[in-house]
């Protein structure tokens, strides 16, 4: 079984100029993150704009990212849906598609119950029979994965492996850990404190733009070089304040890997806004003041 250990992109989901999947711009994204060295992916996720996509979209994806993983990384496929039956049907379909593990969002808009949230989990992860990792996302979903919470869950949910954190309070990192999940964090910019107390990678969207910055955090982690690990967080954290000149998070990581590859990676489904022209000039102008610019190869 592949580990859950390292850095793993929330992979964008790159569109034509008609607003659909862009199959070919989805590879080459992956497979220069791949070549960069990261551990796998967090596939259409909230970077990946999954609530955004229909079923069929969703499952296409999970083809396709199996297709072109060929097994070198961990693919975790987001499978998180208002209802337990269409999420239980894109698990079972992403476990046939050749995805490594699945991931899913508590059941959102209708608060639900402890026991509700649990019992979905139970559904849609017996579904798959892979590992399974809880997408803790309060500000998106309005549920909090507690540790308290946490414990029933894996007392339910046998496929059970670990979680997303992406929530505000960061020492459940180490709660979690001792319950012997692999936590993933969810803020790029707290990688390396994180493992500190327990983590076992990161989930973000920046790495997509810059994975290179953050699978060297990774590497000295692992080599016992923390002063290394920690100018490469620096590093790492720098240029993903230095992107943020806009808060378009889909729009700007689409247009920075689109610059660095140079392919288009198209716009933001509505209602997600585009770059103005402005905007796309400010970001291409940090994308090369940061040395990050490719000068359009394919890597």
């Amino acid at each position: 079984m592949k580990s859950f250990n390292g850095i793993f992109p929330a992979i964008i989901t790159p569109m034509t100029a008609e607003g659909r999947l862009n199959e070919d711009a989805f590879r080459q994204v992956m497979e220069f993150n791949i070549q960069a060295g990261v551990h796998g992916f967090w596939v259409a996720g909230g970077t990946g704009e999954s609530v955004l996509l229909d079923d069929a979209e969703n499952c296409r994806i999970a083809e396709i990212a199996s297709d072109q993983n060929q097994g070198r990384t961990a693919n975790i496929m987001h499978v998180g849906a208002p209802t337990t039956a269409r999420s239980a049907r894109l698990a079972e379909h992403a476990a046939r598609a050749g995805v490594e593990a699945i991931c899913c969002v508590p059941p959102f808009f209708y608060g639900q119950s402890d026991k509700g949230i649990v019992e979905h989990y139970r559904v849609v992860a017996a579904a798959a029979d892979l590992p399974f990792f809880v997408y803790n996302l309060p500000s998106a979903t309005g549920v909090e994965i507690t540790p308290d919470l946490m414990a029933k869950i894996q007392e339910r949910v046998p496929q059970l492996a670990g979680l997303k954190h992406s929530a505000p309070y960061i020492p459940y990192v180490k709660s979690f850990a001792e319950m012997g999940l692999s936590c993933l964090i969810g803020n790029c910019r707290l990688f390396l404190p994180a493992l500190l107390i327990g983590a076992t990678g990161c989930v973000d969207g920046p790495p997509n733009m810059a994975p290179e910055l953050w699978v060297n955090i990774w590497r000295a982690y692992e080599a016992g070089d923390i002063p290394a690990a920690r100018k490469a967080q620096e590093k790492a954290s720098t240029a993903a304040e230095a992107l943020s000149v806009t808060s378009k998070f889909h729009g700007t990581i689409k247009a920075v890997l689109g610059q660095r590859l140079g392919i288009d990676c198209g716009d933001p489904r509505l209602p997600g806004e585009p770059l103005t022209a402005a905007e796309r000039a400010k970001l291409a102008d940090k994308v090369v003041a940061l040395g990050l610019d490719c000068s359009g190869q394919k890597l």
